[in-house]
């Protein structure tokens, strides 16, 4: 008898185990990982499907960047910029959403949901967009 129940908890175990790594393999999906650097965006895919998307940043310096997100059909090096470089952002040209000084080695995470469409991310600091700082992303 005390064998039996060991086989059932041992059973339970591996079930337990293997719906962990059902999970984990999921958790990366509606992830994109992006890398923030002087002076470029490198993002781990270039779309994502309608809905909830997360991105993993990762400031690799040697400066603070930001990530804003931008919905356009503008070219990635086509948005209206002021005098010193920085993207003019105003009512008509409002970012999806943002996140600010992000120090270098800071690994923050920003979840958007996302409608159907062309977009533009962007590191905002004055001259880093200028410098080549942005990135098409499509979702669809």
């Amino acid at each position: 008898m005390g064998s039996i129940r060991f086989l059932v908890a041992l059973s339970l175990g591996l079930v337990g185990l293997a719906a962990c790594g059902d999970t984990d393999s999921d958790s990366k999906e509606g992830v994109v990982d992006v890398t923030l650097e002087d002076f470029k965006i490198t993002l781990s895919e270039s779309s994502a499907p309608v809905g909830e998307v997360t991105f993993a940043l990762d400031n690799k310096g040697p400066s603070a960047h930001e990530f804003v997100v931008f919905q356009t059909d503008l070219a990635p090096d086509d948005l209206p910029t002021g005098s010193t470089g920085d993207v003019a952002e105003s009512e008509e040209f409002a970012p999806v959403d943002e996140v600010e000084d992000i120090e270098v080695g800071a690994s923050p995470k920003l979840t958007v949901d996302l409608a159907a469409g062309k977009y533009v991310v962007i590191c905002n600091i004055p001259a880093h967009y200028r410098q080549g700082m942005h990135a098409a992303f499509t979702v669809g």
